[in-house]
């Protein structure tokens, strides 16, 4: 018997001041039983990163095509494609070529570090490409946060983060690796 997936719900209160975007959103995620609450935590930070009203969750970890999560535009075609993670180069070049805009949210520690090491020259062609990478004490920080109904909050300032519930709060610099030219 397959196991189900876990569904965590998340009010998440933002105010990202980098690109003016403040609003209040009302989550569900649903964490693979093979899935961490590092990785899951991770992925709420990237939504809360890019939040809008149409961007949302992929199916996660059963669905290797398909992104952690997506905005789709009017006409049905993907705007903005997110992963988390280390996913492989030909993915991102496959996720560059079907989208507007690609990013990666790392995290990891070493593992990481290596894997940004062997795939930034096979994907530092990609124009539409940001990367961005989180120590391992941030993802760990992230994890610690947790729980199965949570109420945080999120200011986003000159690439810094900060986010907080119940559980605490936590201050992340994603460090960026690879950036769109402006």
């Amino acid at each position: 018997m397959a196991l189900k997936s876990t569904i965590f719900k998340a009010e998440l209160q933002l105010a990202d001041l980098d690109r003016s975007h403040f609003g209040d959103y009302s989550l569900t995620i649903a964490r693979h039983p093979s899935e961490t609450d590092e990785r899951m935590m991770v992925r709420l930070l990237a939504f809360a990163l890019n939040a809008s009203e149409t961007l949302t969750f992929g199916r996660g970890l059963s669905a290797e095509d398909e992104a952690d999560l997506q905005e789709l535009d009017a006409t049905g075609s993907i705007e903005r494609w997110i992963d988390v993670g280390l996913p492989d180069e030909k993915n991102i070049r496959r996720a560059c070529n079907r989208s507007r805009h690609v990013m990666v949210l790392s995290y990891g520690g070493r593992a990481a570090e290596i894997w940004w090491q062997q795939t930034a020259g096979k994907v530092s062609g990609q124009k539409n490409l940001r990367v961005l990478a989180l120590t391992a004490d941030e993802g760990k920080a992230l994890a610690a946060l947790a729980e199965r109904n949570m109420r945080l909050q999120c200011t986003i300032q000159d690439g810094l983060i900060w986010l907080g519930g119940e559980q605490g709060h936590v201050e992340l610099a994603p460090k960026v690796l690879q950036a769109p030219a402006e």
